[in-house]
C-alpha cells in the first residue's frame, strides 16, 4: 500500500498574512479580479496583511507595462495591500526577478540533500516519451529517464534543467478551505516535476515556495487550475523544512463557450472593460458572480 503523507497544519499564526502574486505577462482579466478580491476579503476579514508580489520570472514575455497595468488594475478595484510594489517601508518592492539569491540558496539545499537532479531531457524527448495520462492543463508525467543522475560536480544550476524526485506512490493530502479534502498520487498524478530551468531561471514551484515562506504567508488564495500543484509544493516545503500556509482555491471564471479565461481573452481584460465604460462596482459584481 502506498504510504500516506498528510499535511500537518502549523500552528495557526498570530497574524494573517495573504498575498496577491500577478504575472507581468498580459492584463489582468476577470478570473484574477475574482481571485485577487477574494484574497482581499479573506486579508480583510482576518484583520491580517496582504502581500502583492510581482512574478515577473518569465524574462520573454514580462513587460514592465503589464507591471505598471496591474497594479493600476488592483488600485482602480479598490484593493488596498500593505506590502509590495507602490508600498513604502522595507519590504517593498517584492519582484521575483530580485530574488535570484534566495531560490539559489534553496537550490543548494536541494541539491546537498539528494531531492533534485539534473535532466538533460529535450522537448522532443519529452513529447516522444509522454504517455501516461495528463490533464489538459497539467505537464506530462515525466518518464524519468534522468532519474539517476548524480548532482555531484554541479556548483551551480544552470545548463540542465533539474528536477525534483518524487517518493512514489505517497499519497499527498491537505484539506482546502474551498475545494474540500484533496488527494493526490506521487508518481501516478504527477511526475518529478522542474524546479529550476536550463537558462538559469527557477521554476514557478521553487520559486513560490521559498517567497511565501520567507513573506510569512498564512493561507495562500488562488485558482483551482493549481490544485495538483500545491501537492507537489508540499513535498517541496517538506524537503526545505519549512512549515506550510493554508490553501484557498477559487472557482475559476471562464468564457461563453466555458473555457477557462485567460490573458490572451482581451476581450474580458480589465483594461479593455474599463475603457468600456465599466464601473468597479460592477467589475466587482461580475467577477465575484463568476461572469
Amino acid at each position: 500500500m502506498p504510504e500516506e503523507v498528510r499535511k500537518t497544519p502549523a500552528t495557526p499564526p498570530t497574524e494573517y498574512r495573504g498575498r496577491l502574486a500577478p504575472s507581468p505577462t498580459g492584463y489582468l482579466h476577470l478570473g484574477h479580479a475574482r481571485t485577487f478580491l477574494i484574497a482581499a476579503e479573506r486579508a480583510g476579514s482576518a484583520g491580517g496583511a496582504l502581500v502583492v508580489r510581482n512574478e515577473d520570472l518569465d524574462r520573454e514575455r514580462s513587460r514592465p507595462g503589464f507591471v505598471e497595468a496591474m497594479l493600476d488594475d488592483l488600485d482602480w478595484l479598490g484593493i488596498r495591500w500593505d506590502e509590495g510594489p507602490n508600498c513604502g517601508g522595507p519590504y517593498a518592492p517584492y519582484s521575483q526577478s530580485e530574488r535570484q539569491d534566495r531560490y539559489l540558496e534553496a537550490w543548494r539545499e536541494l541539491r546537498d540533500e539528494g531531492f533534485i537532479y539534473p535532466c538533460t531531457c529535450s522537448r522532443r524527448d519529452l513529447a516522444l516519451a509522454a504517455s501516461a495520462p495528463n490533464d489538459s492543463d497539467d505537464e506530462p508525467i515525466y518518464p524519468g529517464t534522468c532519474r539517476n543522475k548524480s548532482a555531484i560536480g554541479f556548483n551551480a544550476p544552470p545548463g540542465v534543467n533539474w528536477r525534483f524526485r518524487i517518493p512514489e506512490g505517497e499519497t499527498v493530502t491537505f484539506s482546502d478551505g474551498n475545494q474540500g479534502e484533496q488527494s493526490y498520487i506521487a508518481g501516478q498524478d504527477f511526475g518529478d516535476f522542474l524546479v529550476w530551468r536550463k537558462d538559469n531561471i527557477p521554476a514557478y514551484q521553487l520559486a513560490v515556495v521559498v517567497d511565501d515562506h520567507a513573506m510569512r504567508i498564512s493561507e495562500v488564495v488562488r485558482g483551482r487550475d493549481l490544485l495538483k500543484s500545491t501537492a507537489r509544493q508540499l513535498l517541496l516545503y517538506r524537503a526545505l523544512g519549512f512549515d506550510s500556509p493554508e490553501f484557498y482555491h477559487c472557482e475559476l471564471v471562464c468564457d461563453e463557450r466555458g473555457v477557462r479565461l485567460a490573458k490572451r481573452h482581451d476581450a474580458l481584460s480589465l483594461q479593455k472593460l474599463r475603457e468600456l465604460g465599466f464601473t468597479p462596482d460592477e467589475i466587482r459584481i461580475r467577477a465575484l458572480a463568476g461572469i
